[in-house]
Parts: C-alpha cells; sequence; structure tokens
C-alpha cells in the first residue's frame, strides 16, 4: 500500500446520535481510506443510514468528531462557522439516495450540471461538457434532453450518480440505491458502481447486497444496535463471521449463501 492510499478521507470517532431518548449511533469509531470502498450493513434500525447523514452532517451528530478530505467537524451546536464548514465538507462528499431526489422539472443535462454551476460558480460550458461524459460513463448517452420522469428507476439511480460526481468529491455515499429499484433494474446500477470503485473512488456504502459487497468492498462493516460489532475484509466478516447476530443475518441471505457456498467448499 501507498502513502497516497493510506491517507485518511473519512474518520469517525466516538459519533453518537440521538433521536430524543432514542439512542441510535453509540460510539462508532472507523476509518475510510483513500481508494477504499467500504460496504455497511446490519439490520434495519442498526444505524446504517444514520451513520451516512451524520457524515456529510445532514444530521448533526449528538457527540463525536467527523473528518472529511481535512474538514473537522465537532457534534453539537452550529455556528456560523461551523454552517461554512458543512459547506465545504459537502461540496467534497457526493451522495447517493435510496430514492433518486432528481429535480423532476429539470432535464437529466441540467440535473447534473445545476450544483457546479450554481454551488461552484463553474462556467456552465465547461461543466455541460463534464456532464456529457459523465452521462456517457453511466450508459446514458441520448438521454440528456429527457425529464426524469421518462427514465426507468436504474436510469434516474446512475443520473443521480452522475450528478453527484459532477462535483468532483473525495468521497461517495451510497444509501441503500437499490432499495428501490425493481429486481431487474438493480444489476445496471451495482455495473456503474463497480467502475465507479475500479476507477479508485473512494466510496462508503450502505446495502443488502452481500454478494455485491464481496465482489467489490475492500472492507465489510457490520453494525449492531449502533456499535460495530464487525470491521473487516469481506472474506474474514463474510465466510468466517464470529458475532452471533452476524451468523444469523448472512444466513438469512440465501443469495449470498448461495454465492458463498463454492468458497467454503474449498476450505
Amino acid at each position: 500500500m501507498t502513502e497516497r492510499d493510506r491517507e485518511v478521507v473519512v474518520r469517525v470517532e466516538d459519533l453518537h446520535k440521538s433521536f430524543g431518548h432514542l439512542e441510535v449511533l453509540r460510539g462508532i469509531n472507523m476509518e475510510v481510506h483513500r481508494g477504499e470502498v467500504v460496504v455497511v450493513f446490519g439490520r434495519s434500525g442498526s444505524g446504517k443510514s444514520t451513520l451516512l447523514r451524520c457524515i456529510n452532517f445532514l444530521e448533526d451528530p449528538t457527540r463525536g468528531t467527523i473528518e472529511v478530505a481535512g474538514i473537522r467537524l465537532e457534534g453539537g451546536h452550529r455556528t456560523r462557522h461551523k454552517r461554512e464548514l458543512i459547506r465545504q465538507l459537502r461540496i467534497r462528499t457526493g451522495m447517493v439516495f435510496q430514492q433518486f431526489n432528481l429535480f423532476p422539472h429539470m432535464s437529466v443535462l441540467d440535473n447534473v450540471t445545476e450544483g457546479p454551476v450554481i454551488v461552484k460558480r463553474e462556467a456552465r460550458k465547461e461543466v455541460e461538457v463534464r456532464a456529457r461524459d459523465l452521462l456517457a460513463q453511466m450508459g446514458l448517452e441520448g438521454h440528456e434532453h429527457k425529464r426524469p420522469a421518462q427514465l426507468s428507476g436504474g436510469k434516474m439511480q446512475r443520473v443521480a450518480i452522475a450528478r453527484a460526481l459532477a462535483m468532483h468529491p473525495k468521497l461517495m455515499l451510497f444509501d441503500e440505491p437499490t432499495s428501490a429499484l425493481d429486481p431487474e433494474l438493480v444489476g445496471e446500477v451495482l455495473k456503474a458502481m463497480s467502475a465507479l470503485a475500479r476507477s479508485g473512488m473512494t466510496m462508503v456504502i450502505v446495502t443488502h447486497e452481500l454478494g455485491f459487497a464481496f465482489e467489490i468492498a475492500n472492507r465489510v462493516v457490520f453494525l449492531d444496535e449502533g456499535t460495530v460489532a464487525a470491521d473487516g475484509s469481506p472474506h474474514d466478516v463474510l465466510l468466517k463471521p464470529e458475532h452471533p447476530r452476524l451468523k444469523s443475518f448472512v444466513n438469512r441471505f440465501h443469495e449470498t449463501a448461495d454465492m458463498l457456498r463454492p468458497f467454503l467448499e474449498k476450505r
């Protein structure tokens, strides 16, 4: 591993998040290095989406520290200075949601160009060239002037990925990006994400697609009741689970079990 690969892009320290009396995150600590793909998984309610939303401060942590690409922030009350740091952090962070969150009244091309033009004040002509390249990478040539409602769910999610990439992020966050898709459309989004991983993009992905996690992740993190119950390589965590609830979770996914069986038979 080179010095560049060891660069920490995300550092989470003693992260707590409560909603009223409900404590969702209970002291999360994790690091993500440049070029790493980290998949976070766990039962519903384990805190996966909350963790992602805290990393880019869509949710303000109750306590703890988040650092993304050199921008370091403490949880707690917001000040004018903190709001500016959050803005800078979000510029460096792309996020793709379960729902596509595209602007329905804008064309595909305008959806992708809006952020760099408005937020970063880049020249529209230059941004459009980059946007067209990104859409081509996502297999969306010829769809630039369509509205989101004219596209399938898989295509809309790929537009959302292109929109996030147009901001030149240091980090990409994916919050269950295939959960709202029909099964036949899941593959095209996972294929686009796999290509992005191969390009060296730093990624944190919340997903139940454990076969996909085994294929592309450098590390997998299993959350259980707001804590990190397992953190390691896909081989170690998914093939040799030690935590009882992790064993139960993995075994519930028949598709994953079928994928793992050839590896288990070699042992």
